[in-house]
């Protein structure tokens, strides 16, 4: 008896804080008989960007997936703004739920994200000159904006796709574009589709968002929040 409670509890501190609880319930010898399942891992965030570039590391391994830069020109003649999702060269196979065009789309919760669109894809595109003002992509809805759609993505850890999303609101104000991301996620299995917005089930677990001081501080901020979160994220 005490071997097979040692085996437990030593196999217990490999699994995610709600295993743990569970068996503390009296289900840990059910929860230890089922082969290991994928998981939502869901990250909080209230990030607002304007001038610069949202950085999305979707799994907290140091390593960028996704930049949304909003880009602006202004001349004499015209003022042009943009923003788009961007894959970067190391993680040139990565992609975004996008229509043939390359217009990322503007997904409504519930969605299921099981496919998407290698490279980057445009989000907004504003054109103000002479001739009067004009809107393209899903996410500039004709000048409006869009608050709380999901942006569909798929990504790779250790050469194996895997499926997320991250919700962001962005408007126009003084013709310029803002934004701010509240929260993303991914699925831990590969190829296993994702439900847009998902952040409450067995299936979930929910991180704090990353400090500014260890965005600050690159990739070894980075490792250093990720080590405080292991358990609750099941690494």
């Amino acid at each position: 008896m005490k071997r097979q409670s040692k085996n437990l509890a030593s196999f217990l501190e490999q699994r995610l804080n709600a295993y743990a609880l569970a068996a503390s319930a009296g289900v840990g010898l059910l929860v230890s008989a089922q082969p290991a399942e994928g998981k939502i891992v869901y990250t909080k965030a209230h990030d607002r960007f304007r001038y610069s570039s949202m950085l999305l590391d979707l799994n907290h391994d140091g390593v960028i997936d996704f930049g949304i830069p909003i880009h602006t020109t202004l001349t004499d003649s015209q003022h042009l703004s943009s923003l788009y999702v961007n894959v970067y060269r190391s993680q040139s196979r990565n992609g975004v739920v996008a229509t043939s065009s390359r217009k990322a789309l503007a997904l409504r919760a519930g969605a299921r994200i099981a496919s998407a669109r290698q490279g980057r894809a445009l989000m907004i595109f504003e054109k103000e000159g002479q001739e009067g003002t004009h809107y393209y992509g899903r996410w500039a809805n004709g000048g409006k904006g869009l608050r709380d759609r999901y942006l569909g993505l798929k990504f790779y850890i250790h050469g194996k796709p895997h499926y997320g999303w991250a919700r962001l609101s962005v408007w126009f104000r003084n013709n310029e574009i803002e934004g701010v991301l509240t929260g993303y996620a991914y699925e831990t299995i590969p190829n296993k589709p994702i439900i847009a917005g998902k952040t409450k089930g067995p299936d979930v677990i929910t991180l704090p968002p990353a400090r500014l001081g260890h965005l600050a501080q690159g990739a070894s901020g980075l490792s250093a929040w990720r080590r405080t979160n292991s358990v609750a994220a099941g690494h």
